[in-house]
């Protein structure tokens, strides 16, 4: 318990047998007992809400939004990967050699010309 061995555990109990005296002892113990219990009480509530929140969320059957795998395992390159459709029972798996093929085709370069200004209208007057 707590890495506490025997010896530890009596030099405790001396010590406050001495600190709170042989009258008080038993109303300490008492306290303490009551306390662990109602600690015991509380944490076993909050472990059934929790359990309960998590019971009713998977009942209610909320659909949770699909992630985008379309660009797991390549290389970040700043190009858009190409998407892959969300697949159900009814519909053949696609074919993976075209997908890869357009995988590995490099990011056309970023222009180096900066898009023009355009120019700010003149003040008003009047």
């Amino acid at each position: 318990m707590f890495g506490i061995g025997f010896q530890e555990m009596l030099i405790i109990l001396v010590v406050v047998l001495i600190f709170f005296g042989p009258k008080r002892l038993p109303d300490l113990a008492k306290s303490l007992g009551k306390g662990i219990a109602e600690f015991k009480k509380a944490s076993d509530e909050v472990r059934k809400g929790i359990e309960d929140a998590v019971k009713e969320e998977s009942a209610t059957g909320t659909p949770k939004p699909e992630e985008d795998l379309s660009a797991y395992g390549r290389a970040p390159s700043g190009a858009p990967g190409p998407s892959v459709p969300a697949r159900n029972g009814s519909e053949p798996a696609p074919d993976r050699s075209s997908q890869d093929a357009e995988a590995t085709e490099p990011a056309p370069p970023a222009p180096d010309v900066a898009a023009p200004e355009t120019p700010a209208p003149p003040p008003r007057q009047g």
